[in-house]
């Protein structure tokens, strides 16, 4: 199978996301008319919205992949800061007219990110602050930055904000498709020495692993995975989609694996139901997905913490017994 290139001012793209519309279209096709609603169902049917699901569905499986480390390594905040930094790069593209700006949100983020965790490694700030400096920083020069232009906050800027799957053409797929691809193998290579280095990283430096470069690969991960998330719930809603399936899943897993199994299940749940949901209330897709991503986490936390409380109560019956 030979895969295209796409050629666009700004990088290239390796037609990945054309093929695989193309090997799961028939299947969504299949699928639709039993989805109910009276729009969800053109999400399975129609190729603009299966470009949407497509991309979705990548990320999903990435993102909760790639959460579950960032908890344990108690970096959830460094996508939220990433996502802000990715739309002073999405400015940048916009202001120079280019018909890619997440080419330049890759860049910006990937340099962050090694920035980030240099400064982190070698003591010069603290993991938050740095996070939080670019996090304000990038944003309020992106918003800057379109307000001298004289473009200020259109449809388009809004979709990069809060995320508009629907925004999505051949082009953007190919990247999110290729930037899953990538983060996701490289993740999958790198798993057994990312947990040794988060568990004890001078245990891990002594056994001569290499601890400094895993860092940086791992951010620059990060970056794109971040990046690829953009268009689909938007800079400002990142987390929903990389962190709180992966802290719902964290809230009942018994165990890493576990928790890996089920971060998956909560994001394709989140993902699904927003997307249903905003195609019938016509409302905006990365909010809605955030919002019921929010909503399953707060149910789960609910119904451990009543859990817990009933299990307390029976055992000092028990005892008063």
């Amino acid at each position: 199978m030979i895969l295209e290139i796409n050629y666009e001012e700004g990088g290239f793209c390796l037609g990945i996301g054309v093929i695989m519309l193309d090997l799961t279209s028939p299947y969504l096709e299949w699928i639709g008319p039993m989805m109910p609603g009276e729009v969800f169902p053109y999400f399975f049917t129609m190729e603009m919205f299966q470009r949407a699901l497509l991309a979705a569905m990548a990320v999903t499986i990435v993102s909760g992949f790639l959460g579950s480390f960032l908890l344990i390594r108690n970096l959830s905040l460094i996508g939220d800061g990433l996502a802000h930094v990715s739309f002073g790069g999405v400015a940048v593209g916009i202001v120079l007219g280019s018909t890619s700006p997440l080419w330049y949100a890759l860049l910006f983020s990937t340099i962050s990110s090694i920035l980030i965790y240099e400064m982190q490694s070698r003591e010069i700030l603290t993991g938050d602050a740095s996070i939080a400096i670019f996090l304000t920083g990038m944003l309020a020069f992106g918003l800057v930055l379109l307000r001298i232009s004289g473009g200020g906050i259109t449809l388009d800027v809004e979709g990069y904000l809060f995320g508009n799957l629907l925004l999505i053409d051949s082009a953007d797929l190919d990247m999110i498709i290729t930037i899953s691809l990538i983060s996701f193998f490289t993740l999958i290579s790198i798993h057994s020495a990312l947990l040794a280095t988060t568990i004890d990283p001078l245990a891990a430096k002594i056994q001569g692993l290499p601890v400094r470069g895993i860092g940086q690969i791992f951010s620059v991960v990060t970056a794109m995975v971040v990046v690829s998330m953009v268009q689909v719930v938007g800079t400002l809603l990142v987390t929903a989609l990389l962190v709180t399936p992966a802290a719902t899943a964290q809230l009942i897993g018994r165990s890493f694996r576990s928790c890996l199994v089920l971060t998956q299940i909560f994001g394709f749940s989140s993902v699904i139901l927003g997307l249903y949901l905003s195609a019938e209330m016509d409302t905006g897709t990365g909010s809605m997905i955030a919002l019921v991503s929010a909503t399953i986490f707060a149910a789960v936390a609910i119904s451990k913490i009543i859990r817990s409380y009933t299990s307390g109560m029976r055992i000092y019956s028990r005892n008063e017994a």
